[in-house]
């Protein structure tokens, strides 16, 4: 352990002793009532049991220790358990450390755990039996729903869960997954306790899916009776669902629908200077109004939003799922680029459809929804428009924001304007965030049924490759080494074309691609480059790659998968200059050794773990990339090395499809009963 884990571990167990001290204060203060009377004496007429409560609510639960009763707390696996523990321990409550994996993707020692909460509640030859306090609910969510964890434990033990709540009239809550509660000294204090729950050893899947939701049932019921004892509203300390009131929108919010209405006549202008920058389609200029050029398909619709082509391709398995799923629906992709637009026809799956995105103002989202008349609508990502989320909402139309992931700015500046974030990420039905950070932070700002899943572009199929282009692209590589720089940025191509200078010194012949990832830039940068001196080729110009080339512009659009099947060591974009990086794993799927600069933020995990597995390398300059690549093209063991540590991490990092799937497929539409044929109608009035 390290100096800082170290002081912070030293803070944590003080701040533990300090709980503890706190709890017997409020104890000490306050006037206490237990119902039923004798519930004390109840629990210790019973031991051993496993004593049930909400995570939220857990800071008085060690109040009700019968003297001289051993007892054992499951505590998850965790920094802050340091502080519960050292808390409890005050209390003479031994520690069982591990909890189950929740909506995790990583189980955190549950299964040591389970095997010890086992053994505690029904002894050993060296240790009597101790009653098993726990929460039901597992961090790091969904709130107030019972895991199969408690359940199990029961079960395989033999002993009766009896659920149990405190509260307190004076109280803190906390804006976590759980509305984390601090009872206040001074207060009315109420301890209630519900019927045991026995759960025997040979219950079918069935029956331990009732008992579970009876669990939830009543620890529900005697959260809410503790409260009402000590005539305290629940409201504050009760975590948000789906079917929480949403916060109305706050002045910023209303000024802001105002504004975006009053520019409305503007957005002409807006949209012919896009147009004029080759930023827009001016055939279909009038889906940015929220005029639709086609018409809304019979039947369920479900409007599925990305922004560009990132977001799409992560969401596109999503669409194939649905529509595989459910033929009977129609999906709607909306997204914001020509890029995006261009891919969508190549990969949607036919009963899909794509419109752009429209701009984001009430009169052009009432338009849009008007038309469409969606059943359900999924963002994707950080796509938070104020106009069309509000929109929805307002049409009854359940929202649902998948992959949802947010810069450490943009939280900020969420947090700061609660008038705001609260009326909009309340709207989402559920979120599906990539990490737990993320989870945490979308639960700050106001979503209400937050769950982190992974994020779905691990799972993404690899980029499509175009066999033909391949092997025309191979032929006039010849053997020559080289690098990709894919989804550059303004800024970057400068840095590719400097470290270029020095590989051609130590590796004659070298080409250097570069796909940047709007490749209407392709003009500019072909200019630059030719300023410096480059031979430089365009790829949407038909150039051929000749010999003489260095540097080839591959400024078309979709051929990413293919430009990675033709090079063999990549440098990701976005990462050399501070945009957060663009997505590792399209390269790493189609066995590229990838390359990255400092910047990945956007791709905190994927980065994260591909280079704690040694997959991946990061780079801080010019010199720096073109040592790295020197090194790889000499070394080809090197870069098979790279290439195989990055798909096994890339494999760890798989799953977030089939997580979210079991989330998003039951809240689609039920499907329409087909009609009933003619004769179908005779038969029945016949009988």
């Amino acid at each position: 352990m390290g100096k800082p884990e170290a002081q912070k571990l030293v803070i944590k167990r003080a701040a533990g002793r300090s709980l503890a001290r706190l709890i017997r204060f409020v104890a000490r203060t306050s006037t206490t009532q237990t119902e039923p009377a004798s519930l004390k004496a109840d629990l210790a007429a019973a031991h051993p049991i496993i004593l049930a409560t909400w995570h939220g609510q857990f800071m008085m639960t060690c109040q009700l220790k019968p003297e001289g009763t051993p007892v054992a707390a499951m505590v998850a696996k965790h920094g802050d358990a340091e502080l519960i523990g050292e808390a409890m321990a005050a209390f003479g409550v031994v520690l069982i450390r591990g909890a189950g994996a929740g909506e995790r993707r990583k189980d955190r020692g549950g299964a040591q755990a389970l095997r010890a909460a086992v053994t505690a509640l029904n002894g050993s030859a060296d240790r009597p039996p101790s009653s098993l306090v726990m929460t039901a609910d597992v961090p790091p969510g969904p709130a107030r729903r019972a895991g199969e964890g408690i359940i199990t434990i029961a079960r395989l033990s033999g002993r009766p869960i009896v659920p149990i709540a405190s509260a307190t009239s004076r109280y803190k809550s906390f804006r976590t997954w759980s509305r984390m509660t601090v009872n206040l000294p001074f207060s009315k204090l109420a301890f209630v306790g519900g019927a045991p729950i026995h759960v025997p050893r040979n219950a079918d899947a069935e029956t331990l899916e009732q008992l579970r939701l009876q669990l939830e049932e009543s620890l529900n019921a005697v959260t809410l009776r503790a409260y009402d004892l000590v005539g305290a509203s629940a409201a504050r300390a009760t975590p948000p669902s789906r079917n929480s009131r949403v916060e109305r929108p706050g002045f910023l919010l209303k000024s802001y629908g105002a504004a975006m209405r009053a520019a409305e006549p503007l957005s002409g202008r807006l949209l012919a200077y896009r147009e004029r920058q080759g930023k827009e389609d001016a055939a279909r200029i009038g889906e940015r109004r929220g005029i639709a050029s086609l018409a809304r398909p019979a039947g369920p619709l479900v409007w599925v939003h990305a922004a560009s082509v990132g977001e799409m391709n992560a969401v596109l398995p999503v669409i194939d799922a649905i529509s595989a799923a459910r033929p009977d629906i129609t999906v709607l992709l909306t997204t914001t680029t020509l890029t995006s637009a261009a891919l969508a026809q190549k990969r949607l799956p036919p009963q899909a459809i794509h419109q752009f995105v429209p701009l984001d103002t009430p009169g052009y989202a009432a338009r849009f929804i008007a038309h469409w008349q969606p059943d359900v609508a999924i963002f994707t990502e950080s796509e938070i428009w104020p106009s069309l989320i509000l929109a929805t909402a307002a049409h009854k139309i359940p929202l649902l924001l998948v992959n949802g992931r947010m810069s450490p700015r943009s939280y900020q500046r969420w947090k700061r304007l609660p008038g705001m974030a609260e009326p909009l990420f309340g709207q989402f039905q559920v979120i599906l965030a990539q990490n737990e950070k993320l989870a945490r932070w979308f639960r700050d700002v106001g979503g209400r049924v937050v769950m982190p899943v992974g994020n779905l572009k691990a799972d993404a199929p690899p980029l499509p490759v175009d066999a033909a282009a391949l092997v025309q692209l191979q032929s006039q590589l010849s053997a020559r080494p080289c690098l990709l720089a894919a989804s550059t940025h303004e800024g970057e191509e400068a840095i590719i074309a400097q470290a270029h200078r020095l590989l051609v010194q130590s590796l004659p012949g070298f080409c250097t691609l570069i796909a940047p990832r709007h490749p209407e830039r392709g003009s500019a940068i072909a200019s630059e480059l030719t300023a410096q001196g480059f031979k430089v080729a365009r790829r949407s110009l038909g150039d051929a790659l000749t010999a003489d080339v260095e540097i080839y512009l591959a400024d078309t659009i979709g051929e990413l998968g293919t430009l990675y099947s033709a090079c063999p060591i990549a440098i990701i974009g976005g990462s050399l200059i501070e945009r957060g990086g663009q997505n590792p794993l399209e390269a790493v799927s189609l066995g590229a050794v990838v390359l990255t600069g400092p910047s990945t933020h956007n791709f905190r995990d994927e980065y994260g773990a591909l280079l704690k597995a040694g997959g991946a390398i990061q780079v801080a300059s010019a010199a720096d990339i073109a040592a790295t690549v020197a090194q790889l093209c000499q070394n080809p063991t090197s870069q098979a090395r790279l290439v195989a540590l990055a798909a096994d991490a890339r494999e760890e990092m798989k799953g977030a499809l089939r997580r979210s799937l079991d989330v998003l497929l039951p809240l689609l539409p039920e499907p329409i009963p087909a009609p009933s044929s003619a004769l179908q109608i005779g038969l029945q009035r016949a009988s």
